[in-house]
């Protein structure tokens, strides 16, 4: 499985999806062992026009474990194949390794008008 992660250069999940500074895709294995960790830089800017959706899935990502991130993202990132779970924080590996445990769950927040985000995984 490879899950996308927006980061910030310390590896942090960032709050909004459409402003961070780079993608962390990790592969993680069937034993739920993180494999192999890419970093790809972002375009920034609102995450619904961008075509970052496109590269993730042509990539192999099936999973995007995001902080805050706008409706209209999600739907292109949905149309592109990838489930979106929103509502994360923290660090990128640590969020990674619970998701890959089901210890992740959508917070079923989504940003309105690019601001307002609720910080905090749901466990």
């Amino acid at each position: 499985m490879k899950i996308a992660v927006p980061v910030t250069r310390f590896n942090q999940i960032d709050n909004h999806f459409g402003h961070c500074e780079f993608y962390k895709i990790f592969t993680v294995s069937e034993e739920k062992e993180i494999k192999n960790v890419e970093t790809l830089k972002s375009e920034q800017g609102c995450g619904c026009k961008s075509n970052i959706a496109g590269v993730l899935a042509q990539m192999g990502v099936t999973v995007m474990l995001a902080g805050g991130i706008g409706n209209g993202a999600i739907n292109v990132l949905n149309n592109a194949g990838i489930e979106v779970i929103r509502g994360c924080s923290g660090d990128s590996y640590e969020v990674v390794n619970q998701f890959a445990n089901g210890l992740i769950m959508d917070s079923g927040i989504s940003c309105q008008q690019h601001e307002g985000h609720e910080d905090g995984c749901s466990h």
